[in-house]
């Protein structure tokens, strides 16, 4: 597996991340998720990508009492987290409307309480979940700063962030941003035009691209767009020999010139190994082109 850094003063990498939204699928034991973690170690993919939020704030615990199941695990990955979206839940019935909160004091608090369930003193890189509308830059940027003084994080970041988002708060910042975290697949390449790539590359911060395979919608019989990419597929077999579109896809993000990073997201150890091996597969100019053509159902412009 290759690694890469995300940024100057960003934390080393797997180019595949494995993604925590849907770690509590099918209710997975504590040595289920164990024994999961271990299979990416297998592979070389070290990095989690996690989120206070995700199983409705029992994700992060169970995560932690997965990889204290095996002293040393935690010292073996770079954990990635992000806060700042609350929502009401069973967890939190005090709260009457979803809303967004990056205040300073409020992603303290939420990574404080990360750490204590990862079991960790620390996460490698912290990310701002969700732009809040309602809360000044310099605001969200001292509880970041405060953080990385106290060593609690490593390195902070944004996740769904645009342009001039990202540029205001970087502005703001101590160490700069290390990365941020988009939507980005075949289905969706709105960040190829928007200027989120473009402004990635030129400041020589890598994103992470979330969702690389829209969801399961890349292989929803229902979808044109799908039955397209199946086909092409086909084709493209005899080129790429035993290729997937699951692996054709994580390609066609990894070739990017702005050198993304995929955060995946299965439970299936068998699908672990075809994401690792999408790390080697090299597409070549007219297939990534023709890839993109299969998915917008027109020729490029």
């Amino acid at each position: 597996m290759t690694r890469t850094r995300l940024a100057a003063r960003g934390p080393e990498c797997s180019r595949i991340v494995y993604g925590t939204w849907r770690l509590l699928a099918a209710s997975p034991t504590t040595q289920d998720i164990n024994r999961r973690l271990h299979a990416c170690l297998e592979l070389g993919i070290t990095t989690i990508d996690t989120a206070e939020i995700y199983g409705l704030y029992e994700v992060e615990k169970q995560l932690g009492e997965a990889l204290a199941l095996s002293p040393g695990l935690r010292d073996k990955f770079e954990i990635v987290t992000k806060a700042g979206i609350y929502v009401p839940c069973a967890y939190h019935p005090e709260r009457r409307t979803a809303h967004y909160n990056a205040t300073g004091p409020r992603l303290v608090k939420s990574l404080e309480k990360s750490l204590r369930w990862l079991g960790t003193d620390h996460v490698d890189l912290f990310l701002v979940h969700r732009p809040d509308w309602l809360t000044r830059a310099d605001d969200t940027a001292s509880g970041l700063n405060a953080l990385l003084r106290e060593g609690k994080i490593r390195a902070a970041g944004v996740s769904n962030y645009s342009v001039s988002q990202f540029d205001l708060l970087s502005a703001c910042m101590d160490q700069p941003l290390a990365t941020n975290q988009i939507e980005f697949h075949l289905l969706h390449t709105a960040p190829i035009d928007d200027g989120t790539l473009h402004q990635c590359e030129g400041l020589g911060v890598l994103p992470m691209a979330w969702s690389p395979l829209a969801g399961g919608r890349l292989f929803d019989p229902a979808n044109p767009a799908a039955v397209r990419l199946a086909t092409l597929t086909t084709r493209m077999a005899a080129r790429y020999p035993g290729v997937t579109l699951e692996q054709l896809a994580y390609a066609w993000i990894l070739a990017h010139p702005s050198r993304p990073v995929v955060v995946i997201g299965t439970n299936r150890l068998e699908r672990l190994q075809a994401a690792a091996d999408a790390d080697g597969l090299v597409l070549e100019r007219e297939d990534w082109y023709a890839l993109w053509e299969a998915a917008q159902g027109r020729q490029i412009p």
